[in-house]
């Protein structure tokens, strides 16, 4: 007897949305436990009941799907992610991979082709157009400016935003700019995580 796979499907447009509720209801292969419009959503649904398997939309808010990998990478009880996108980029699929779906599929594929592939994301495999994968172990310290470099080792001294301003002659606005992007770049949320990473990496 086959066994029934259970997934959550995350999708911002209602219409798509309830298309893949449809789709997956449909399938006696698969048990639709849950739906979000929200990566945060998504997030709740999976602490609440285990999931083997999540359907994602690649720009779900408010986090986003390589957001929404990053954290789930970590927890031993994460669904296997199959990314579902619209979007033509060529390198979504590496991004994707390299934050740790299992499969990418673009919105363009065939409906069955969906369900087989979550079906062998279910079986343990993983589903992904051919791509250059020699990039996918980039060193995310290769994406700072030489600027981001020297905010982040002064901000491991442990400088705040005045001293830090003062430091590289800048404004306090333009120093939280430039950490704003620090942490999007560096995957991190706060000060605390930036001075931890400097430390762990010795950024130079």
């Amino acid at each position: 007897m086959t066994e029934i796979r259970s997934v959550i499907v995350a999708d911002p447009n209602t219409i798509m949305l309830q298309a893949l509720s449809d789709l997956f209801e449909r399938d006696k292969r698969f048990s639709l436990v849950a739906t979000s419009k929200t990566a945060e959503g998504f997030l709740e649904s999976c602490l609440r009941v285990p999931v083997d398997i999540g359907i994602v939309d690649w720009t779900i808010p408010q986090l986003g799907a390589e957001r929404l990998l990053g954290i789930l990478r970590d927890r031993p009880d994460a669904p296997r992610i199959i990314v579902y996108s619209g979007s033509s980029d060529p390198d979504l699929p590496r991004r994707a991979m390299a934050a740790g779906a299992a499969a990418f599929l673009t919105r363009d594929a065939p409906e069955q082709q969906l369900l087989d592939v979550a079906a062998t994301v279910a079986a343990g495999r993983m589903v992904f157009p051919y791509m250059d994968v020699r990039g996918l172990k980039r060193d995310p310290r290769d994406s700072l400016t030489e600027r981001e470099k020297t905010l982040l080792a002064a901000l491991a001294k442990g400088r705040t935003n005045i001293e830090l301003a003062a430091e590289l002659d800048i404004s306090i606005n333009t120093v939280k700019f430039h950490l704003r992007n620090l942490y999007e770049k560096l995957g991190l949320n706060n000060r605390s995580q930036a001075i931890a990473f400097y430390y762990a990496n010795a950024v130079s």
